[in-house]
């Protein structure tokens, strides 16, 4: 259930679900959502022109001119969360990765702060099938989840200035796949082809939505297209 609904600027709200990060609570977010996208694009709540979710709050901007947060935050505490449609799901994907040394920058080191060998850490994650908890840091940037406890561990204490395009990596109870070459302090266990943000796509840009499902598929260097 939402904690709190509170204003963030003049023609922004956030309603807080609380500090818990797991799919129950995430779900009841995406399925929140999903309502108030549904009813925008009908038109049936006027003013709303931008939907943020993340593990545990959801961010509704509106047009001032057209409505305001009082009437957003009345909408919003009046929804049966319990009746919201839950048989929406999201899609199911297999992503290749390759785990070769030359991509999977920390496996050496993790084999050592985690005790376990190169082929545990990878048969762990080939093993675990992710749910993507949200979009952030960069267009089309996954946070996915959960990381078998085994492999949970902390982030690089010195992060890179660039990390390769693609390259899958772990941090915490989370798996991450970087869309772009950036900054970053996430372990790399591999990396992946896919591409996770299309400018040329200006309906549906990013490829994972919220709610979806990830399994890898190892592959060799040669398979990475």
């Amino acid at each position: 259930m939402i904690k709190k609904i509170t204003n963030i600027s003049d023609q922004g709200i956030i309603c807080d679900f609380g500090e818990e990060v797991n799919k129950d609570i995430n779900k009841k977010v995406i399925n929140l959502f999903n309502y108030l996208k549904e009813k925008s694009n009908k038109n049936e709540i006027k003013g709303i022109y931008n939907i943020i979710p993340s593990y545990n709050k959801l961010v509704v901007h509106f047009d001032l001119e057209i409505n305001n947060s009082h009437k957003i935050k009345e909408i919003i505490s009046t929804i049966d969360l319990k009746k919201l449609n839950t048989t929406q799901s999201g899609k199911n994907w297999t992503i290749p990765v390759c785990y070769d040394d030359e991509f999977a920058l920390d496996l050496e080191n993790l084999t050592n702060s985690l005790k376990l060998s190169k082929e545990e850490i990878i048969k762990s994650h080939l093993e675990t099938e992710f749910y993507v908890y949200m979009i952030g840091f960069m267009p089309g940037h996954p946070y996915m989840g959960d990381l078998d406890k085994k492999l949970f561990t902390s982030r690089l204490q010195s992060p890179r200035v660039q990390v390769p395009i693609g390259s899958v990596a772990i941090a915490e109870k989370f798996c991450i796949v970087y869309p772009y070459l950036s900054p970053g302090g996430w372990n790399i266990i591999g990396r992946t082809s896919v591409k996770l943000f299309d400018t040329k796509n200006l309906t549906n840009p990013c490829l994972f939505s919220p709610g979806d499902t990830i399994k890898f598929k190892k592959v060799n260097k040669s398979e990475l297209k």
